[in-house]
Protein backbone atom coordinates (compact mmCIF):
# COMPACT_ATOMS: atom_id res chain seq x y z
CA UNK A 1 0.00 0.00 0.00
CA UNK A 2 1.31 3.45 -0.89
CA UNK A 3 1.63 6.27 1.64
CA UNK A 4 -1.41 8.03 0.20
CA UNK A 5 -3.51 4.88 0.75
CA UNK A 6 -2.88 4.79 4.51
CA UNK A 7 -5.57 7.35 5.25
CA UNK A 8 -8.33 5.84 3.13
CA UNK A 9 -11.33 4.26 4.92
CA UNK A 10 -11.16 0.62 5.94
CA UNK A 11 -14.24 -1.43 5.10
CA UNK A 12 -15.17 -5.07 5.65
CA UNK A 13 -17.22 -6.79 2.95
CA UNK A 14 -19.02 -10.07 3.69
CA UNK A 15 -20.70 -11.98 0.87
CA UNK A 16 -22.59 -15.11 -0.07
CA UNK A 17 -24.57 -16.32 -3.06
CA UNK A 18 -26.30 -19.37 -4.42
CA UNK A 19 -28.86 -20.89 -6.75
CA UNK A 20 -31.69 -23.38 -6.16
CA UNK A 21 -31.26 -25.67 -8.01
CA UNK A 22 -27.94 -25.00 -9.71
CA UNK A 23 -28.60 -23.59 -12.31
CA UNK A 24 -31.87 -22.17 -11.09
CA UNK A 25 -33.32 -19.27 -9.13
CA UNK A 26 -30.44 -17.31 -7.65
CA UNK A 27 -29.67 -14.76 -5.01
CA UNK A 28 -26.82 -12.98 -3.28
CA UNK A 29 -26.32 -11.31 0.08
CA UNK A 30 -23.82 -8.59 0.91
CA UNK A 31 -22.83 -6.83 4.14
CA UNK A 32 -20.65 -3.71 4.33
CA UNK A 33 -19.13 -2.72 7.69
CA UNK A 34 -17.39 0.56 8.47
CA UNK A 35 -16.73 2.16 11.87
CA UNK A 36 -19.38 0.14 13.62
CA UNK A 37 -22.03 0.82 11.00
CA UNK A 38 -23.45 -1.93 8.84
CA UNK A 39 -25.39 -1.96 5.57
CA UNK A 40 -27.06 -5.02 4.07
CA UNK A 41 -28.05 -5.73 0.48
CA UNK A 42 -29.55 -8.64 -1.44
CA UNK A 43 -30.73 -9.37 -4.95
CA UNK A 44 -32.47 -12.17 -6.82
CA UNK A 45 -32.25 -13.60 -10.34
CA UNK A 46 -34.65 -15.75 -12.33
CA UNK A 47 -32.05 -18.14 -13.75
CA UNK A 48 -28.37 -18.22 -12.84
CA UNK A 49 -25.70 -20.33 -11.09
CA UNK A 50 -24.03 -20.58 -7.69
CA UNK A 51 -20.73 -19.23 -8.98
CA UNK A 52 -22.32 -16.26 -10.69
CA UNK A 53 -24.13 -15.31 -7.50
CA UNK A 54 -20.94 -15.64 -5.45
CA UNK A 55 -19.22 -13.29 -7.89
CA UNK A 56 -22.18 -10.93 -7.97
CA UNK A 57 -22.22 -10.63 -4.18
CA UNK A 58 -18.64 -9.33 -4.16
CA UNK A 59 -19.13 -7.09 -7.20
CA UNK A 60 -22.28 -5.53 -5.78
CA UNK A 61 -20.61 -4.74 -2.48
CA UNK A 62 -17.52 -3.21 -4.05
CA UNK A 63 -19.58 -1.14 -6.48
CA UNK A 64 -21.53 0.30 -3.53
CA UNK A 65 -18.30 1.87 -2.22
CA UNK A 66 -18.10 5.22 -3.97
CA UNK A 67 -14.70 6.42 -2.72
CA UNK A 68 -11.38 4.59 -2.75
CA UNK A 69 -11.16 2.31 0.27
CA UNK A 70 -9.15 -0.46 1.81
CA UNK A 71 -11.59 -3.36 1.55
CA UNK A 72 -11.27 -6.76 3.20
CA UNK A 73 -13.54 -9.27 1.49
CA UNK A 74 -14.80 -12.40 3.23
CA UNK A 75 -16.33 -15.08 0.99
CA UNK A 76 -16.99 -18.81 1.39
CA UNK A 77 -16.44 -19.32 -2.35
CA UNK A 78 -13.10 -20.88 -3.27
CA UNK A 79 -13.99 -20.15 -6.88
CA UNK A 80 -14.06 -16.41 -6.22
CA UNK A 81 -11.24 -16.16 -3.69
CA UNK A 82 -8.80 -18.39 -5.58
CA UNK A 83 -9.73 -16.70 -8.85
CA UNK A 84 -8.29 -13.45 -7.49
CA UNK A 85 -5.69 -14.55 -4.92
CA UNK A 86 -4.09 -17.16 -7.19
CA UNK A 87 -4.14 -14.84 -10.17
CA UNK A 88 -6.42 -16.96 -12.34
CA UNK A 89 -8.63 -14.06 -13.42
CA UNK A 90 -5.68 -11.86 -14.38
CA UNK A 91 -4.17 -14.71 -16.40
CA UNK A 92 -7.48 -15.33 -18.15
CA UNK A 93 -7.69 -11.65 -19.02
CA UNK A 94 -4.14 -11.67 -20.43
CA UNK A 95 -5.05 -14.68 -22.58
CA UNK A 96 -8.21 -13.07 -23.97
CA UNK A 97 -10.38 -15.18 -21.65
CA UNK A 98 -9.31 -18.44 -23.26
CA UNK A 99 -8.07 -21.29 -21.07
CA UNK A 100 -4.96 -23.32 -22.01
CA UNK A 101 -7.04 -26.15 -23.49
CA UNK A 102 -8.89 -23.70 -25.69
CA UNK A 103 -12.28 -23.38 -24.00
CA UNK A 104 -13.61 -19.96 -23.08
CA UNK A 105 -13.65 -18.83 -19.46
CA UNK A 106 -17.08 -19.10 -17.88
CA UNK A 107 -18.60 -15.98 -16.33
CA UNK A 108 -16.25 -13.74 -18.28
CA UNK A 109 -18.64 -10.80 -17.95
CA UNK A 110 -18.57 -10.92 -14.15
CA UNK A 111 -14.84 -11.57 -13.86
CA UNK A 112 -14.20 -8.50 -16.05
CA UNK A 113 -16.52 -6.45 -13.89
CA UNK A 114 -14.86 -7.69 -10.70
CA UNK A 115 -11.33 -6.91 -11.91
CA UNK A 116 -12.47 -3.45 -12.97
CA UNK A 117 -13.95 -2.54 -9.59
CA UNK A 118 -11.02 -4.06 -7.68
CA UNK A 119 -8.72 -1.60 -9.47
CA UNK A 120 -10.60 1.26 -7.81
CA UNK A 121 -9.78 0.10 -4.28
CA UNK A 122 -7.15 -1.70 -2.21
CA UNK A 123 -8.75 -5.13 -1.85
CA UNK A 124 -7.78 -8.21 0.15
CA UNK A 125 -9.66 -11.51 -0.19
CA UNK A 126 -10.19 -14.03 2.59
CA UNK A 127 -11.91 -17.39 2.43
CA UNK A 128 -14.24 -18.40 5.28
CA UNK A 129 -15.87 -21.77 5.77
CA UNK A 130 -19.54 -21.64 4.91
CA UNK A 131 -22.30 -22.80 7.27
CA UNK A 132 -19.82 -23.01 10.14
CA UNK A 133 -21.27 -20.46 12.51
CA UNK A 134 -19.48 -17.41 11.09
CA UNK A 135 -21.90 -14.63 12.10
CA UNK A 136 -21.71 -12.44 9.00
CA UNK A 137 -21.49 -15.39 6.61
CA UNK A 138 -24.65 -16.86 8.09
CA UNK A 139 -26.36 -13.50 7.73
CA UNK A 140 -25.26 -13.23 4.10
CA UNK A 141 -26.64 -16.72 3.48
CA UNK A 142 -29.96 -15.55 4.92
CA UNK A 143 -29.91 -12.46 2.68
CA UNK A 144 -29.07 -14.58 -0.39
CA UNK A 145 -32.10 -16.75 0.34
CA UNK A 146 -34.24 -13.63 0.52
CA UNK A 147 -33.03 -12.91 -3.01
CA UNK A 148 -33.74 -16.44 -4.21
CA UNK A 149 -37.32 -16.29 -2.91
CA UNK A 150 -37.95 -12.67 -3.82
CA UNK A 151 -40.95 -11.75 -5.95
CA UNK A 152 -38.83 -9.20 -7.80
CA UNK A 153 -36.11 -11.33 -9.36
CA UNK A 154 -34.44 -9.98 -12.50
CA UNK A 155 -32.90 -11.63 -15.54
CA UNK A 156 -29.23 -12.59 -15.49
CA UNK A 157 -28.40 -11.37 -18.99
CA UNK A 158 -24.85 -12.73 -18.83
CA UNK A 159 -26.03 -16.25 -18.10
CA UNK A 160 -28.73 -16.08 -20.75
CA UNK A 161 -26.12 -15.01 -23.30
CA UNK A 162 -24.00 -18.00 -22.28
CA UNK A 163 -26.94 -20.36 -22.85
CA UNK A 164 -27.53 -18.88 -26.30
CA UNK A 165 -23.87 -19.35 -27.28
CA UNK A 166 -22.97 -22.41 -25.26
CA UNK A 167 -21.19 -24.09 -28.18
CA UNK A 168 -18.59 -21.31 -28.21
CA UNK A 169 -17.64 -22.15 -24.63
CA UNK A 170 -16.62 -25.67 -25.60
CA UNK A 171 -13.09 -26.63 -26.61
CA UNK A 172 -12.53 -25.72 -30.24
CA UNK A 173 -10.49 -28.60 -31.63
CA UNK A 174 -7.47 -27.91 -33.80
CA UNK A 175 -6.95 -30.89 -36.08
CA UNK A 176 -5.32 -29.78 -39.32
CA UNK A 177 -2.99 -27.17 -40.72
CA UNK A 178 -4.81 -23.90 -41.22
CA UNK A 179 -7.15 -24.30 -38.26
CA UNK A 180 -7.23 -21.06 -36.29
CA UNK A 181 -5.18 -20.72 -33.11
CA UNK A 182 -7.44 -20.70 -30.05
CA UNK A 183 -5.54 -17.81 -28.51
CA UNK A 184 -5.16 -15.34 -31.39
CA UNK A 185 -7.11 -16.73 -34.39
CA UNK A 186 -4.01 -17.01 -36.58
CA UNK A 187 -3.92 -19.95 -39.04
CA UNK A 188 -1.70 -22.73 -37.72
CA UNK A 189 1.14 -24.35 -39.67
CA UNK A 190 2.61 -27.84 -39.52
CA UNK A 191 6.04 -28.24 -37.92
CA UNK A 192 8.24 -31.23 -37.09
CA UNK A 193 9.84 -31.37 -33.65
CA UNK A 194 13.62 -31.02 -33.54
CA UNK A 195 13.75 -33.43 -30.62
CA UNK A 196 11.16 -35.98 -29.62
CA UNK A 197 10.65 -36.33 -25.89
CA UNK A 198 9.32 -39.75 -24.94
CA UNK A 199 7.92 -40.31 -21.48
CA UNK A 200 8.68 -43.52 -19.62
CA UNK A 201 6.44 -46.39 -20.77
CA UNK A 202 5.11 -44.25 -23.64
CA UNK A 203 4.59 -46.30 -26.80
CA UNK A 204 3.92 -43.51 -29.27
CA UNK A 205 5.36 -40.22 -30.53
CA UNK A 206 4.15 -37.22 -32.55
CA UNK A 207 5.51 -36.96 -36.07
CA UNK A 208 4.53 -33.30 -36.25
CA UNK A 209 2.56 -30.64 -34.39
CA UNK A 210 0.55 -27.57 -35.36
CA UNK A 211 2.15 -24.24 -34.55
CA UNK A 212 0.89 -20.66 -34.38
CA UNK A 213 3.43 -18.34 -36.04
CA UNK A 214 1.94 -15.36 -34.22
CA UNK A 215 1.69 -16.29 -30.52
CA UNK A 216 3.82 -19.49 -30.79
CA UNK A 217 1.19 -21.77 -29.31
CA UNK A 218 1.72 -25.49 -30.01
CA UNK A 219 -0.98 -28.09 -30.58
CA UNK A 220 -0.46 -31.85 -30.55
CA UNK A 221 -2.97 -33.53 -32.87
CA UNK A 222 -4.23 -37.08 -32.98
CA UNK A 223 -3.46 -37.54 -36.70
CA UNK A 224 0.22 -36.94 -35.96
CA UNK A 225 0.47 -39.73 -33.41
CA UNK A 226 2.63 -42.69 -34.45
CA UNK A 227 3.42 -45.99 -32.77
CA UNK A 228 6.90 -46.13 -31.32
CA UNK A 229 9.07 -48.94 -32.78
CA UNK A 230 10.13 -51.56 -30.29
CA UNK A 231 13.80 -50.87 -30.90
CA UNK A 232 13.39 -47.06 -30.73
CA UNK A 233 15.28 -46.90 -34.04
CA UNK A 234 13.85 -43.49 -34.84
CA UNK A 235 15.72 -41.87 -32.01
Amino acid sequence: MSAEDKDIPEIELFTDGGAEPNPGKGGFGTILKHKGRQKEFFGGYELTTNNRMELMAVIYGLEKIKTKAKVTVYSDSKYVVDGIVKGWAENWERNNWIKPKGNLVLNKDLWERLLDVIDKHVVTFNWVKGHAGHLENERCDYLANLGIHSDHKVKDDGYLEYLENIEYYQVQKIEKEGDLCRKCNTPTVKKSPKKRKIKQNQNYYYEYYLYCPNCRAMYMVEDAKRDLPDNNSLF
